[in-house]
């Protein structure tokens, strides 16, 4: 019985090693094929100029520059809110049928295609409030795609924060707002920071809401302000790959390298704050 019971586990133990070597292999072959194709287009010429119809004079600063807009106004609007919520549904609202069924209502829409929230952006900020293909218009469809998460990784991260810190500052005399700012909060940014940074990893690489939102495939000039239509890289890649050009097709694996560095760096900064503060804190 025990024999048998060592051979499925040594069967199982080899499935689960060839199914991640395999998933291993897949990664690494199309890194192999992006870097081998793009790399050679990656210069400064690339990254300052704008799209054109000839591959040797096009870019992608348009897009970056409509990246960073995106990014940092969905920043601004979604981690304050994000943390704000954890805060009020752990440390303030009472347990009960509302607060259950609004936290299943929220784990429900962190796993909602994205497709989703872009009609609802594009229903909302687009039509009813006549925000037209502006940045404004995306970065609030961002925001309702990584509220959710950011909401969720918040109240993990303050629920994980000792009880004994909030009793300590009870004792003191402190009261619950100075609890919450002085203590808990700070004890649970390394788990706030990366949930928010690993959530805006995923925004960052997002085409179907933007789409849906009316974002440019083509844009010869820098936003200069929250009103202007905008492109980002995910979409410019999208545009290159759909071209019949081999060209083209170089480029968007060039752009691609950009934004994996991108992403790469934003990870990157998520696992320095948790180790930075982790070492300070609690």
């Amino acid at each position: 019985m025990n024999s048998k019971r060592y051979k499925k586990d040594r069967i199982f133990k080899y499935l689960t090693v060839a199914a991640t070597s395999f998933s291993v292999f897949i990664l690494c072959a199309l890194l192999y094929h992006i870097a081998h194709t793009g790399f050679s287009w990656v210069s400064w010429d690339f990254l300052n100029r704008f799209p054109s119809r000839f591959p040797q004079k096009a870019g992608i600063k348009a897009a970056i520059w409509g990246s960073l807009w995106i990014m940092g106004l969905t920043t601004l609007i979604a981690v304050p809110l994000g943390v704000a919520t954890a805060v009020y549904l752990q440390e303030y609202a009472k347990k009960g049928m509302f607060v259950r069924l609004l936290q299943v209502n929220i784990a429900n829409l962190a796993g909602m295609p994205s497709i989703i929230y872009g009609l609802l952006g594009l229903a909302v900020f687009v039509r009813f409030l006549g925000l037209d293909r502006s940045i404004l218009a995306g970065a609030l469809t961002l925001t309702l795609l990584v509220l959710p998460v950011i909401i969720i990784a918040s109240q993990e991260a303050i629920r994980a924060v000792p009880r004994e810190v909030k009793l300590g500052a009870y004792a003191l005399g402190a009261r619950r707002w100075q609890t919450i700012t002085g203590q808990i909060l700070p004890a649970a940014l390394p788990g706030i920071m990366t949930g928010v940074i690993l959530s805006l990893s995923r925004a960052i690489g997002e085409t179907a809401p933007l789409i849906m939102v009316g974002a440019l495939s083509y844009v010869a000039f820098v936003p200069e302000s929250v009103n202007d239509p905008f492109t980002v890289l995910p979409l410019q890649i999208f545009n290159w790959a759909g071209r019949p050009q081999e060209e083209f097709h170089s480029l968007a694996a060039a752009a691609i390298i950009v934004l994996l560095l991108v992403l790469f760096s934003m990870n990157f900064v998520a696992i320095f704050i948790r180790q930075r503060f982790q070492r300070y804190r609690l």
